[in-house]
């Protein structure tokens, strides 16, 4: 894959989430009922970030949970013959029901990570109200799926491929476009 450009470096992506964080707690008058769910891998860190800055806006940290949708998702089975998808832990909380849930997640494409996180979720609970918070809509949508919150919209071709990297797992900040 080529490079073509970095359309979100350090400082954008933490405006971006910074942003998040007060369109979450406008839009949810506050805190109350608020349990952030990061989707593994790269969403984890963003909720973490989210949490923070909500914790720093309101004096509160919310509870936080991780996601993983790994058997949820509807393309296991081109997953080579020989070859098992590795799980990982889902830590959402004891209590979902009744709460307002953030998914957090880097990218939105197709919409399908997304109804697979939905799914796993409502095997875990009934929230009232799921939301959607995403660093990236690149467009695309296969299914239904619209965030509710995002932090920069990047329409791209078919051909294009966007690359979030994150410090906590890539050791640096950035948000690339790459041409395969």
């Amino acid at each position: 894959m080529k490079k073509k450009a970095t359309v979100l470096d350090q400082s954008a992506i933490n405006r971006a989430l910074t942003r998040i964080a007060h369109e979450i707690l406008e839009k949810n008058k506050g805190v109350e009922g608020l349990t952030l769910v990061g989707i593994k891998t790269r969403g984890i860190p963003i909720a973490k970030r989210l949490r923070e800055k909500i914790a720093e806006i309101e004096g509160v940290e919310v509870p936080l949970g991780e996601l993983d949708i790994t058997l949820y998702r509807d393309d296991l089975s081109h997953v080579g013959q020989d070859q098992e998808p590795k799980i990982n832990e889902t830590k959402i909380g004891d209590q979902i029901t009744g709460k307002t849930l953030i998914l957090i997640d880097d990218v939105l494409f197709t919409g399908r990570t997304v109804r697979a996180a939905m799914d796993a979720i409502i095997d875990q609970g009934r929230p009232s109200q799921i939301q959607l918070a995403v660093l990236v809509d690149r467009g695309h949508r296969e299914l239904p799926v619209r965030a509710d919150y995002i932090g920069k919209n990047i329409p791209t071709s078919q051909d294009e491929v966007i690359v979030v990297e994150l410090g906590e797992i890539d050791g640096q900040d950035q948000v690339s476009i790459y041409e395969k």
